[in-house]
């Protein structure tokens, strides 16, 4: 599992020109999944999430969470963050999940993020999206 994080003041995601999902202060996150991914890594990586300390405090250090600052997170899978660039031009993709798998704990991920009372609205997953945000900071983590 691979999830890119990035800080914003706001971001959507959009699907044939329709937003499907959009957020304020929160987080984007960029969700990979890889075949050898359970339930119980998609937990973990939600719960650091929830509580990854990147939002700056009163005297201007990352000492707040997303849930301290009541922000969202705007969850986008994205089965190219688990490309293979080695060897040639052309990314290989056998690193990723087969569809099913990919969908349901993408899902999960969502649903644990939400179980913090937080929102977490989703694109439409295989579809062509389009994902606007304005960063903050900019601050963008690699998990795990």
């Amino acid at each position: 599992m691979r999830v890119v994080l990035q800080r914003c003041r706001t971001a959507s995601v959009s699907v044939d020109g329709q937003v499907v999902g959009a957020i304020g202060t929160g987080l984007v996150a960029l969700v990979g999944i890889g075949h050898s991914d359970d339930e119980a890594l998609v937990d973990a990586v939600a719960d650091k999430t929830a509580a990854l300390r990147i939002f700056s405090d009163d005297v201007g250090k990352m000492n707040r969470s997303v849930v301290d600052v009541d922000g969202d997170v705007l969850v986008i899978s994205q089965f190219t963050l688990l490309a293979d660039c080695r060897r040639g031009r052309r990314p290989a993709f056998t690193d990723a999940a087969p569809p099913d798998q990919a969908s349901r704990l993408v899902d999960r991920y969502a649903e644990r993020l939400r179980q913090t009372g937080m929102q977490a609205p989703t694109g439409i997953f295989g579809a062509d999206m389009q994902v606007q945000l304005i960063n903050d900071g900019p601050v963008t983590i690699v998990l795990p």
